[in-house]
């Protein structure tokens, strides 16, 4: 009976192991793939014939997108707008959900504030509101307009908020006993505490300022402004045919499709959030579990 139990459990387990392999390969198929059709040739690519290795192998369309100074100033405006995003949101994000994790004796009208973020969060004015809002400010076409208008990320606040009102009472009330005020109960007990959440909101706050576009190609007058994926998503392959080119320009821009140019984009463009999800995939799933659930 024993054996029998352990056969079943350990058949389970291979089975499960099985499945969750298979899920991993198909979720890292496409990345691979774009990785294969960027190195390929233009014909190969074009005739849909690269899979999971790269046909005729060319470095072509790397070199074309890294000779633009344009893309280096991109990456530049995106990395800034990162720090600066993500800081921004980081602090804001505590600071509001600190004062509402308390309770209503604490913090009169807590729950009135509450109910207005989640309106907030549901609807909005529109994108023409949207958009007077951030001109009037005198906004328009510099780094402000892509990190203040979501300064306040509301569902990072009702997350690390839920996470707050689920530290035990007793440790803040030990802290005031000592001598401690809000502040340094903040810093010394509700952030270390908090770490898991906070690893979540920050890779929430860095994803979303990394991948967005649109508000750069409305907000931006100048493409020299333009954040990465904005610029990935404008930039096109032009032959300008009365302008002079060498033999070997000639050559390079006939190895270089759109299709593989723009797989060449979508992987650089990958690259920085792969780099940085590793780091903060351990609290990932922590954070999103104990932050989703209120008293």
């Amino acid at each position: 009976m024993v054996r029998s139990q352990t056969w079943v459990s350990r058949t389970a387990n291979g089975v499960l192991i099985g499945f969750l392999a298979l899920t991993a390969l198909l979720c890292l198929a496409p990345i691979w793939h774009t990785l294969a059709v960027s190195l390929s040739d233009k014909s190969a690519a074009a005739a849909g014939i690269v899979y999971a290795w790269p046909v005729k192998f060319t470095w072509s369309s790397y070199e074309k997108l890294l000779q633009d100074s344009k893309f280096f100033d991109a990456f530049y405006v995106s990395l800034k707008r990162v720090a600066l995003g993500g800081i921004i949101n980081f602090a804001l994000t505590i600071l509001m959900a600190y004062p509402l994790s308390k309770q209503a004796r604490q913090l009169p009208g807590r729950n009135v504030v509450t109910w207005v973020l989640v309106f907030t969060m549901l609807f909005n004015a529109g994108l023409i509101p949207w958009y007077m809002t951030i001109s009037k400010l005198g906004m328009l076409d510099s780094i402000w307009a892509l990190v203040l208008p979501g300064a306040v990320p509301i569902f990072n606040v009702i997350l690390l908020l839920n996470f707050f009102r689920g530290v035990p009472k007793e440790l803040e009330e030990s802290a005031f006993v000592d001598g401690a005020g809000p502040w340094r109960t903040l810093l010394q007990i509700y952030i270390p505490i908090g770490l898991p959440a906070l690893a979540t909101v920050t890779l929430f706050s860095i994803v979303g300022h990394w991948n967005s576009f649109f508000d750069g190609l409305i907000l931006m007058n100048h493409p020299s402004n333009y954040p990465l994926q904005t610029y990935i998503q404008q930039l096109v392959v032009q032959l300008n045919t009365q302008s002079l080119m060498t033999a070997e320009e000639a050559r390079k821009l006939m190895e270089i499709s759109n299709k593989t140019l723009n797989a060449a984009k979508i992987f650089v463009s990958m690259i920085p959030i792969l780099i940085v999800y590793p780091f903060l995939q351990r609290y990932f799933i922590h954070g999103i579990v104990l932050g989703s659930v209120k008293e």
